[in-house]
Formats: structure tokens, C-alpha cells, sequence
């Protein structure tokens, strides 16, 4: 793609980065047969190329954001299956996200629309806060008020799952020691969400590590990785959020490797790299970071995992931040065959099931539908179970299918001596 940027424009390193992304898409078109909202609306603009050209225009005029960019920029799931397909290696991540900033800089949304994505962004990466706020909306959801909350407030109350889960012992700052002769020395990302809704992940993966040699450690002062507030446009705060940890890690002294449980967090963790590469004073510490980062599923690989697990058929459902924003595919579906489950595939499994972070509260419709055709995908394997390895996708899908869902690392815990996961308790006798 010809550009036009002035040498004043790509003084700005954002800038030059977009133009060097814009120069390597040849318009091929391919990206639209794989993207989830160019198939649900076959409109060339909420496709990748279409985004691609009001990102070019928006940057290369210099001019604010309007209402049709944020429309059509905002619709993008940043489910990265695009970059799977593109034959040119276009790295439309860091591209729709300097839009999203750009958007968030110069745009002026609608009353409603900006203060849900504050309250959002505000809320969400503080794990007490998200506790209380998620007790409220379990509360409100029980009177009814998903009916009366007006458009996507009500919206999002349905998505309540109940009330959320008591603070976990597993959660606090703390060194958990290997059993036997210590293999390695392992960081866990505790995560901001996924303590409050299924803190039984974090405690799955500990005790597995564990049993397989592995010392892990919480340390003191990591908190949200800064993917929802990146997402949304909101730099400064995923900056600050990403710096905190790259230097509570660091305090935390030699680690083999830095551990995520919810892909959409390992996505943004192993970016850091990229997202501090301007920065002197801490450019060399946040590439170390991204090159420690490994999804637990990476990282148990390497240790080699053999269970007896009940014969039961899983749905392994890849979250697109798996498969797409870190190109893990083999890894999770190896173990849990390894650990003695029968996996099977998920037709369609490479579209996305309309959680991506915050995507379902702030476009209710597109996610819904998104949703629905994922359940119907996984209903046509009939399975015992489904895995993930995203919190996202689990909340997302858990009210939509017939059978549980839980975390691939939870099986792998359960077919290697640990407790059933409690999901599965729930549907029958095990």
C-alpha cells in the first residue's frame, strides 16, 4: 500500500510503526474470509483491509477521529485472526491499537458511551473493587435489573454470572514451594478478573506446578497486565499498569519464566517489548519480560505432563488470543491428551466467540451473535466438556452451552491427583 506521510509525521515512532504496517498490506482481501465481523455483516469496513484504509486516511491526514472511524474501528474484535491468514505478515495489532488511541485522543463519544468505558477501565483492572462492583451487579440482576437498566448497562447486567467468588489464599503475595528436588522458579500473573470470577484456576496451576517440581511465586505489586484499558484507547493507564509489573518482577529475582493462565493477559505481557521500546530507562527490562512470558500450557510442555483422566470427550475451544495473538495451537490439546482426554475440534474454531475483553459490554449485539454460533459449533461435537485457556471466553460461553466449562490447566491439575474441578460436579456424577 502507497503512503503518504510527511517526514514531520513519522518523526512520531507510533506513526512510523503504522506506516510500516500500512506499506506491507497488498489489498489481497484475505483477511476477510476469516474475520468474525466481516462475516456476521459483510461490510468492507469491518473487515481488516476496510479498518486498514480509515486507519491510513485517519493518520495520514493528521485529522480527529469522526464518528465512522470510531464505528468501525470500535467493531473490531482484536481477535488478531487476520494476522493468522495474511500472506504478508500485516501486523494489524499494534496498527488498530494505535487507532484506538488515536480515536481515544481525538474523538468525542456519546455521554453514555464514554463514561461506561471509564467506568470500565476505572473498575476492571482493580480485583476489590471489580469483587464489590460484581456483588452489586449479582444483586441488582436478582431484582430484575437487567430489564429496567437502560441499553448496554442492561446489557452487561445480564452477563452477571452470580455472585462472585471469596477472595483466594492462592491470590495473595506469596511463594508456594516445589514438592521434592525444585525444577524451577516460576512467576505467576495472578490477574485482576479472574480472581474474582474463578479463582479455582490460580489454585489449579499452583498446585500442579508444584507437584511437578516447580516453586511459584505471587510477587508483591503485579496487578492488571493493561489489556482492558489498552484496548479501550487508554495508553496512559496501560503503560502505567504494564510498568508497575515490569518492575515488581524484576524485585522478584531470578525466574525462569513469568506465567499467564488467561491468554488475553499473555498476549499483552508478551507485547510489552514492543510497547516500551521508546523508553530508555526500562525498554531492556520489558523486552525480558515479554521474552520470559509463557501461557502455562507453553511453559507444562516443557515439563511433560502424563495423567489417567476420566474418558471423557473435551471441546477444546482455542481463544483467539491463543491461537492467533501468541500462535499456540498444539500445546493445550497435546496435554490434555497426554493427561488421557479425548479431545475433539470445534467446527469454525477459528472465529471468535464475541468475549475479547470488554467486547461484549460495549457491542452487546455482535458479541451475542458471535456467541450463539460458537455454542452451536461446540453443541455439534456433543461433548462431555469444554476447555479454554481464557477467562473471557469461559464467562463468555458458560451460560450459552449445555455442559461445563473450565480451564485446560484444571483438568490437567485433576488428571494428575488433584480435586475435580467444581464445574463438573455441577452437571453429574464424574
Amino acid at each position: 500500500m502507497q503512503t503518504n506521510f510527511t517526514l514531520a509525521q513519522l518523526a512520531d515512532p507510533d506513526t512510523a510503526e503504522s506506516e510500516k504496517i500500512l506499506r506491507t498490506c497488498v489489498h489481497c482481501g484475505f483477511c476477510t474470509a476469516t474475520c468474525p465481523t466481516y462475516t456476521l455483516l459483510g461490510d468492507e469496513l469491518d473487515s481488516p483491509r476496510g479498518r486498514i484504509y480509515l486507519v491510513k486516511e485517519m493518520l495520514e491526514q493528521g485529522r480527529a477521529a469522526t464518528a465512522t472511524d470510531a464505528k468501525h474501528i470500535d467493531r473490531c474484535l482484536s481477535c488478531l485472526s487476520c494476522m493468522t491468514t495474511c500472506p504478508s505478515g500485516v501486523h494489524y495489532m499494534h496498527l488498530v491499537d494505535h487507532a484506538r488511541a488515536h480515536i481515544a485522543e481525538t474523538y468525542t463519544r456519546p455521554t453514555g458511551e464514554r463514561w461506561l468505558r471509564r467506568l470500565l477501565a476505572f473498575v476492571m483492572p482493580r480485583t476489590g473493587l471489580f469483587r464489590l462492583m460484581m456483588m452489586g451487579a449479582a444483586v441488582a440482576k436478582s431484582l430484575g435489573g437487567a430489564r429496567w437498566l437502560p441499553g448496554k448497562l442492561g446489557n452487561a447486567l445480564a452477563l452477571v454470572p452470580g455472585f462472585p467468588k471469596a477472595p483466594a489464599e492462592t491470590d495473595r503475595p506469596q511463594v508456594f514451594p516445589a514438592q521434592g528436588t525444585r525444577r524451577g522458579r516460576v512467576a505467576l500473573l495472578a490477574g485482576c478478573v479472574q480472581p474474582v470470577l474463578r479463582p479455582e484456576i490460580n489454585a489449579a496451576t499452583i498446585r500442579l506446578l508444584n507437584r511437578l517440581g516447580i516453586e511459584v511465586v505471587v510477587p508483591e505489586g503485579v496487578g492488571c497486565c493493561g489489556a482492558l484499558g489498552h484496548h479501550m484507547g487508554f495508553t496512559d493507564q496501560s503503560h502505567r499498569l504494564a510498568r508497575n509489573n515490569i518492575e515488581a518482577w524484576r524485585r522478584a529475582g531470578d525466574l525462569d519464566a513469568i506465567l499467564v493462565t488467561a491468554s488475553g493477559c499473555g498476549t499483552t505481557v508478551k507485547d510489552y517489548g514492543y510497547m516500551f521500546r521508546t523508553e530508555a530507562d526500562i525498554k531492556e527490562a520489558a523486552a525480558e519480560v515479554s521474552a520470559k512470558t509463557r501461557d502455562v500450557t507453553e511453559y507444562l510442555t516443557t515439563l511433560g505432563v502424563a495423567g489417567s483422566a476420566p474418558k471423557l470427550k473435551v471441546a477444546y475451544h482455542s481463544a483467539c488470543s491463543m491461537q492467533h495473538g501468541q500462535k499456540i495451537s498444539e500445546p493445550p490439546r497435546a496435554l490434555l491428551k497426554s493427561a488421557g482426554f479425548d479431545v475433539v475440534e470445534i467446527p469454525e474454531g477459528h472465529l471468535c466467540c464475541g468475549s475479547a475483553g470488554t467486547y461484549n459490554l460495549l457491542q452487546p449485539e455482535l458479541s451475542a451473535q458471535l456467541r450463539d454460533r460458537k455454542a452451536a459449533n461446540i453443541a455439534k461435537t456433543t461433548p462431555d466438556l469444554v476447555a479454554t485457556g481464557n477467562i473471557g471466553c469461559l464467562q463468555q460461553l458458560a451460560g450459552a452451552i449445555e455442559v461445563p466449562i473450565v480451564h485446560t490447566v484444571e483438568l490437567l491439575d485433576w488428571a494428575t491427583g488433584g480435586p475435580m474441578p467444581a464445574e463438573l460436579s455441577k452437571v453429574r456424577p464424574l
